[in-house]
């Protein structure tokens, strides 16, 4: 039975950077993913550009070099794949973790498909994109109704209703407009969310002036159905029906919370924060870590690839019993 100093689930940009400082200090290390190597960032829009500069998505201190300031998908997934095969990660891709047992001095770590692991150390990075948000209203899983957006060609010559005014939705409603879609974005705030992309502001309110961009704010979802979405004006109370062909329902993600709680990690509630050390990033359960966007609960936009990268050397630094280097907080975007 071979057992890890540290076992790590998940292979996106922090996981990778766990990997990283283990292989650094020594550690003998595997890393779980349930899909491929950053899959999280291979499932984005195919034209999205990060909102980060090329630097502060940096791991394990390879420079990003790119021709523009801000990376795009491709080539963020070109850059994690090689400095994953520069540091010699070690890793079982397309292996879903069900459950981490504590077991006196190893963890035992169980798969989907009956594999198990046994490590000294485990570290829980898995993110939070493949747990989108629910509205709970009738309708939300019919087979045209996605909370994924990757490219504007299946829509083109259609009407798409975007629920959601965040970056995502945003993003989504200008391509779609430029590809012939008739789109329409409903949310229930005033205006979109403050987080948006400063550069992006602009180009979709000129685009709503203008009339190429509908929108439905201070109006909940309350039903979707083939054909057409209702929605109800909180101010008003008046209901109306939009017709739809497609429904995006880009409206956020969420930690994988029953995985963590299956492994013994208390949640606040109703944050659904884990219970951990801010310096060292262990959880109630000794020997048990989190890093990246899983340690933010429902507040995903608490934390990022530049501030959950961090939490690595910390992490390793307590496994290794080495001073422990201090994360920097949320970074301020401008």
């Amino acid at each position: 039975m071979q057992v890890y100093d540290v076992l790590i689930i998940g292979a996106g940009p922090c996981g990778l950077a766990v990997g990283i400082e283990a292989a650094k200090a020594g550690l003998s290390h595997l890393i779980l993913e349930k899909g491929s190597i950053t899959e999280s960032i291979r499932r984005y829009p195919k034209r999205m550009r990060f909102f980060s500069t090329a630097e502060n998505i940096e791991i394990g201190g390879i420079p990003f070099p790119i021709s523009e300031v801000k990376a795009n998908r491709s080539e963020a997934l070109q850059y994690y794949r090689k400095v994953a095969g520069y540091y010699h990660l070690n890793f079982k891709l397309f292996t879903e973790v069900t459950l981490v047992l504590k077991r006196e001095e190893t963890f035992e770590v169980q798969t989907v498909n009956g594999e198990t692991y046994y490590a000294r150390k485990v570290v829980i990075a898995t993110g939070y994109f493949d747990f989108p948000r629910h509205l709970g209203i009738p309708g939300e899983n019919l087979p045209h109704v996605s909370p994924y957006y990757d490219e504007p060609f299946l829509y083109s010559f259609s009407k798409v209703v975007i629920i959601g005014a965040a970056n995502s939705a945003v993003e989504a409603a200008l391509e779609l407009y430029r590809h012939d879609v008739d789109v329409t974005i409903v949310h229930r705030g005033e205006d979109f969310r403050s987080t948006v992309k400063y550069w992006l502001v602009p180009d979709v309110k000129n685009r709503i002036r203008e009339g190429k961009i509908k929108t439905r704010f201070n109006s909940l979802t309350t039903a979707i159905e083939p054909g057409r979405v209702q929605i109800e004006n909180v101010e008003t109370g008046e209901s109306e029906w939009i017709d739809a062909d497609f429904v995006l329902m880009l409206i956020g993600y969420v930690p994988d919370a029953a995985l963590l709680q299956r492994c013994g990690i208390e949640l606040t509630q109703p944050s659904m924060i884990p219970v951990y050390d801010p310096e060292t990033f262990e959880t109630n359960v000794p020997g048990l870590y989190l890093c990246g966007t899983v340690v933010a609960g429902i507040h995903t936009e608490k934390v990022f690839i530049e501030n959950g990268r961090e939490h690595a050397a910390a992490i390793v630094d307590h496994m290794a019993g080495r001073k422990i280097r201090q994360v920097k907080e949320l970074i301020e975007r401008i």
